[in-house]
C-alpha cells in the first residue's frame, strides 16, 4: 500500500463519480488534492445505477438545474479527454396514470423550463409512439424529455480520475478511512494525512465517515436490485427511452435486453414475492412484457437523503465539506457537485443558490451541521 503524503490542501473521501469529479475540479483549480477510496474506483453507488444521465427531475427544479449543467459538463469532458463516455441519447418518458399527476406537471413545467430542462406534455398516443411497449389505454399522458442519455458510468469515473491525476491529484484506492481528527488529520491503514479541508463523498458510507468527524450527515443506505428481461420481438430496433411508471417501475434498453428497476424486496417480503410483484406491475404497465422471466442483473446500495435531494455543503464549525445523499441520482449531478465543492473550498460565490442543498433543511436547529 503506497505511503500517503504528510499533508494536502484537500482530502476527498470516496472514489466514485462524485469524489472523482470533486478531485478533478479541485486539482484543476490548483488545490493540492488527495482522494482516498476504500475499494476500487467506482465500486460503490456509481456501479449500481441504471446508467442514465437525465435532466428532468419531477418536482425538483434545483436538482434539474444541477443535472442540466452536469450534462453539458459530460459532453465537454468527453471532448476534452477523448474518452468515450458511452453517451447515447435515448430520452426520458414519465408516464401519468392519474389526473393529479398531469396537473402537477402543468404546475411545475415553467419551473423546470426555467432550470433549462427540455420537457413537454405528450398524449398517451404520442407516449406509445415514443415507446411502443407502452399501452396507451393504461395511461392518461406523459412527460417527454429528449435530453436523457445512456452512458457508461465506469468510463465517466475513469475520465474524471484521469483528468484529476493529470492535474496533479493523488488517488489512493484500497485505502479506507479509519478516523478523522478535529484538526483535519485523516487516518488510514496506509498512514495519516493532514488536510486543510476534508470532503466527504463516500456514498453509502458517507454517514459513517461524517460521524468520524463528529458531523451529522442524515443519509441512509438503500439497497437496490437491477433486473433484466428479454426484449419482445415487437420492440423497435432502436433503443427504448428510459421510461418511468408511477408504480416506481422503470425500464430501458440494455444491449439486446431490457433493464428493469423497482427497488428491492420490502423487509417482510420474500424475494420470490417481490419478483412476482415486479412481474405483475411490468405486465400491467407494459403488456408486451407480460409473462417475461426476470433475472438478476446486479445489486448494490445507494446513499439516500430523507427527501431524495442531495446534500452538498459545508459544516459551519469545522473544515468539513460533504456531497452525499444523491439517492440514485449522483451520476446526473456529479459535475455540478464538483463545481459547487470547488467554489466552497476556494470561498467563491457559486453559480447558483446552494442553500437548499445544505443538511440544515433536514437538521434544523441542530448544532454542528451545515
Amino acid at each position: 500500500m503506497n505511503q500517503l503524503p504528510e499533508r494536502a490542501d484537500a482530502v476527498v473521501i470516496g472514489g466514485g463519480v462524485i469524489g472523482n469529479s470533486i478531485a478533478c475540479r479541485l486539482a484543476e483549480a490548483g488545490v493540492g488534492t488527495v482522494l482516498l477510496e476504500r475499494g476500487a474506483l467506482g465500486s460503490g453507488s456509481s456501479g449500481t445505477t441504471a446508467g442514465v444521465v437525465r435532466t428532468y427531475f419531477p418536482g425538483k427544479p434545483l436538482i434539474s438545474s444541477l443535472a442540466v449543467r452536469s450534462l453539458a459538463a459530460y459532453h465537454a469532458l468527453a471532448e476534452r479527454t477523448g474518452i468515450d463516455l458511452g453517451l447515447q441519447r435515448i430520452g426520458l418518458l414519465v408516464l401519468f396514470t392519474e389526473e393529479h399527476q398531469v396537473q402537477d406537471f402543468r404546475h411545475t413545467q415553467a419551473a423546470q423550463q426555467a432550470a433549462g430542462v427540455d420537457v413537454e406534455l405528450v398524449t398517451a398516443v404520442e407516449a406509445a409512439r415514443l415507446n411502443p411497449l407502452v399501452d396507451e389505454r393504461t395511461i392518461l399522458a406523459a412527460a417527454w424529455s429528449p435530453e436523457a442519455y445512456a452512458c457508461d458510468p465506469a468510463a465517466i469515473v475513469r475520465g474524471y480520475a484521469t483528468a484529476a491525476q493529470q492535474a496533479g491529484a493523488i488517488l489512493r484506492t484500497e485505502t479506507p478511512v479509519t478516523g478523522i481528527d478535529p484538526d483535519g488529520r485523516v487516518h488510514t491503514p496506509a498512514g495519516s494525512i493532514r488536510a486543510d479541508t476534508v470532503v466527504c463523498a463516500a456514498g453509502p458510507w458517507a454517514g459513517t465517515v461524517a460521524a468520524m468527524a463528529d458531523v451529522r450527515l442524515p443519509v441512509t443506505t438503500y439497497p437496490v436490485d437491477m433486473l433484466l428481461t428479454d426484449t419482445p420481438s415487437s420492440a423497435p430496433s432502436d433503443p427504448l427511452p428510459m421510461t418511468m411508471h408511477p408504480s416506481s417501475l422503470r425500464i430501458r434498453s440494455w444491449g439486446d435486453r431490457i433493464l428493469v428497476g423497482m427497488g428491492r424486496p420490502a423487509p417482510d417480503e420474500t424475494r420470490q414475492a417481490w419478483l412476482q410483484r415486479v412481474s405483475h406491475h411490468l405486465g400491467t404497465a407494459f403488456p408486451a412484457l407480460a409473462g417475461n422471466g426476470l433475472e438478476t442483473g446486479w445489486s448494490g446500495d445507494l446513499d439516500v437523503s430523507p427527501d431524495g435531494m442531495a446534500f452538498i455543503g459545508r459544516d459551519p464549525s469545522r473544515p468539513f465539506l460533504y456531497a452525499a445523499g444523491f439517492s440514485g441520482q449522483g451520476l446526473c449531478q456529479a459535475p455540478a457537485a464538483g463545481e459547487i465543492i470547488q467554489d466552497l473550498v476556494l470561498d467563491k460565490e457559486s453559480w447558483t443558490d446552494t442553500s437548499g442543498l445544505s443538511t440544515a433543511r433536514c437538521l434544523s436547529g441542530s448544532a454542528g451541521t451545515g
